[in-house]
C-alpha cells in the first residue's frame, strides 16, 4: 500500500497536528481496507498509536476533535473515556483566534509527562486521604452512622475509589484534600509509601521530584471552568458574558502555568491581549478581545484569544502580531476558522489510471 499524506495543520504549533495526521491517515487505511469504524474508536486507536508507538503520554482529546469534530462548532466531550455530549454553536458575535508562539509544542517532552505524573500521583493521595477519613468515621460512627452523616460518609466512600481528578468538585477538594496534598513528592517517596501511582503510559523516576499539589487542582478547576464556559455560551449576549468568558480563559492560563507548562512566549501574548482589553482605545469602542490562554499540552505552541466579532477586533489582533515581532523577531502565525472532523468529511477514494498502452 501506497500511502500519502498531505496536511494543512502545522507541526508544532498545539493544533493538534499529530492526531489530525494519525487520524487521517487511519481513516484512509480503514476505507481502503473496508474497515467501517466509528469516529469515536477511531480516535482512541490513533491514542494508543500516539502512546505505544510514538511514546508521548497525551490523552484523547485532540484526536476525537479531529475524528468527531464539526465545522465552526465546539466539541463537548467527558474524556472517561471518551463520551461526546453534543456539538455546542458558537454564538455569532463572538470569534476565536488563535496566535502561534513560535516556541515548539511537544507532549513527548519531559515536561508534559512531569506534570501528568504529578496529577496521577494527587489522585491517589485523595484516594488514600479519603480512605482514612472513611476508616476514622466508620471507627467513631459505628455501623450505622444517624441520617445527618450518611451523606458525608457516601462522598468519602466515593472518593476513596476516584477514577478521574475531575470528579472531585472545587469546593470538596478544598475543603477536604487541598492543604493535605503535598506541594511536591520525591519519586521514591511516593512509590514507598503508594507503590504506584496507576498511569499506564507514564512511568515514576524515582529521583525525581515531581509537583503535585498543582497538577491535582488543574483539572478539579478545569472541569468547572469548562462547564462554566459551556453554560455562558448559550446566555444572552452581553460585555458581562464576554468578560465571564475571558477570565475563565485567563484563570485556565495561568493554573497551567503553575503548573509548569507555561512558556515565555505563550505568557508575552496572554499579557499583549491583556493590555489591549484593557487599553483607553479599547474601552472607548464597542469591540474588544475579552480574553485568551495556552492550548493543547502547553509548554509553548498556540494561544487561542476570545472575542467580539468585529472588524476592530481583528485589526487588535493584527497589532498584537505586530508587537510580538517588535519584541521577539518573530511573526506569529495567525488561525481563524475550522474544518469537519474526519467522520464528518469521510474519505475520497483515488484510483489509478493504467499506462496508455504502447503501439
Amino acid at each position: 500500500m501506497d500511502l500519502q499524506v498531505s496536511s494543512a495543520v502545522p507541526e508544532g504549533k498545539g493544533v493538534s497536528s499529530s492526531a489530525s495526521v494519525e487520524v487521517a491517515s487511519m481513516s484512509a487505511i480503514a476505507a481502503a481496507h473496508g474497515l467501517n469504524i466509528s469516529p469515536r474508536e477511531l480516535a482512541l486507536l490513533c491514542q494508543k498509536v500516539e502512546n505505544h508507538v510514538v511514546g508521548a503520554p497525551c490523552g484523547v482529546m485532540d484526536q476525537m476533535t479531529s475524528a468527531c469534530g464539526e465545522a465552526n462548532k465546539l466539541l463537548a466531550m467527558v474524556c472517561q473515556p471518551a463520551e461526546v455530549l453534543g456539538l455546542v454553536d458558537i454564538p455569532g458575535h463572538i470569534r476565536v483566534w488563535g496566535i502561534d508562539s513560535g516556541i515548539r509544542h511537544s507532549v513527548g517532552g519531559a515536561d508534559y509527562g512531569s506534570v501528568r505524573i504529578g496529577a496521577f500521583m494527587g489522585r491517589e493521595i485523595v484516594k488514600s486521604i479519603a480512605s482514612t477519613l472513611l476508616s476514622e468515621s466508620r471507627l467513631a460512627n459505628g455501623s450505622s452512622p444517624d441520617e445527618s452523616e450518611e451523606g458525608g460518609v457516601e462522598l468519602l466512600e466515593a472518593e476513596a475509589s476516584l477514577d478521574y481528578l475531575c470528579n472531585l468538585s472545587p469546593h470538596r477538594y478544598e475543603a477536604m484534600y487541598a492543604k493535605m496534598l503535598p506541594e511536591s513528592i520525591l519519586g521514591e517517596s511516593f512509590v514507598e509509601k503508594y507503590t504506584d501511582h496507576r498511569d499506564p503510559v507514564t512511568t515514576i523516576d524515582k529521583t525525581r521530584n515531581y509537583g503535585v499539589r498543582a497538577a491535582a487542582r488543574h483539572p478539579i478547576y478545569e472541569n468547572f471552568r469548562v462547564k462554566a464556559f459551556k453554560a455562558l455560551l448559550t446566555s444572552a449576549t452581553s460585555d458581562d458574558q464576554l468578560n465571564a468568558l475571558g477570565e475563565l480563559l485567563y484563570q485556565c492560563h495561568y493554573s497551567y502555568g503553575d503548573c509548569g507548562l507555561g512558556s515565555d512566549g505563550t505568557n508575552r501574548l496572554v499579557q499583549l491581549v491583556q493590555e489591549m482589553q484593557h487599553s483607553k482605545a479599547s474601552k472607548s469602542g464597542e469591540g474588544t478581545l475579552y480574553g485568551a490562554k495556552i492550548t493543547g499540552g502547553g509548554s509553548g505552541g498556540t494561544v487561542c484569544v476570545i472575542g467580539r466579532n468585529s472588524l476592530k477586533s481583528s485589526e487588535q489582533i493584527l497589532e498584537i502580531q505586530r508587537r510580538y515581532k517588535a519584541a521577539t523577531g518573530y511573526l506569529p502565525i495567525l488561525f481563524e476558522g475550522s474544518s469537519p472532523g474526519a467522520g464528518k468529511f469521510g474519505y475520497l477514494r483515488i484510483r489509478r489510471r493504467s499506462p496508455p498502452k504502447q503501439n
